[in-house]
């Protein structure tokens, strides 16, 4: 059974200034959670420390048991060569690679899947395409075809539909819908508030450190929208190493 991700007064950043600040809470499982907050605000620090690629530096992440590969994250796109000579087929066959690892065969039944999530994201016909060649919302539903093949219990999102035009985030929205619907949780990174106030139920909203955790509603208020505004152009990149206990 999917576990909830516990998250305990968890700092996390670089060269010791933290970009995530004393945060506590925790991502239900089979939950659909926005995290939002002005630029800067940690957003995208904090799925990096799920994910394990950055160690906090105080507090912990407790992922519920989960192994390494039930886990699938999305960079934003500005963080992936887009020049790589790779075509779309292999790009998205490339999902695979957990299960099978470096020298695995990828046979008919991975082929088949790969077909399939291809169509789930409207590729169809796109296979031989170099993905330098395609739009922003094209390459964006190549890399969520590639998550559907990771079949990952958790899926983390940064920034997902930035950039990406209307019809492309109408369909994968209704992608990561049925994930929920299949019992899986998605945390993603989100910067309409229009968009997350109609499709996620709950919200995460930083500046640094937690302004508000919990159902959307009570979440995306006037006060604390104030709040996190005023913190972000509060914040000192030059201040000293935190030291503060929660």
């Amino acid at each position: 059974m999917l576990r909830a991700i516990d998250i305990h007064d968890l700092t996390v950043g670089y060269n010791r200034h933290p970009a995530v600040h004393h945060l506590s809470g925790r991502f239900e499982p089979g939950a659909l959670t926005a995290v939002v907050g002005p630029n800067g605000s940690g957003k995208s620090t904090l799925l990096k420390a799920i994910m394990g690629i950055l160690r906090p530096m105080d507090g912990t992440i407790d992922l519920g048991g989960l192994r390494a590969g039930q886990l699938a994250y999305l960079p934003q796109q500005a963080e992936i060569d887009h020049t790589f000579p790779i075509n779309v087929l292999d790009m998205v066959t490339l999902g695979h690679w957990p299960f099978l690892g470096p020298f695995g065969r990828v046979g008919q039944v991975q082929w088949a899947k790969t077909h399939a999530a291809l169509a789930a994201v409207g590729l169809v016909g796109f296979e031989r395409r170099p993905i330098g060649s395609l739009s922003a919302g094209q390459f964006q539903r190549v890399l969520f075809a590639r998550l559907f093949l990771q079949d990952a219990s958790v899926i983390l999102l940064d920034e997902p539909f930035t950039a990406v035009d209307t019809k492309t985030t109408e369909d994968l929205l209704r992608v990561v819908l049925e994930w929920i619907r299949q019992g899986r949780t998605v945390v993603a990174v989100i910067h309409d508030l229009d968009q997350v106030r109609t499709n996620f139920p709950y919200t995460l909203m930083l500046a640094r450190k937690p302004i508000a955790w919990g159902p959307t509603s009570t979440i995306l208020t006037p006060a604390n929208l104030d709040t996190a505004r005023c913190i972000a152009e509060a914040w000192d990149q030059n201040a000293p190493v935190c030291h503060e206990k929660s």
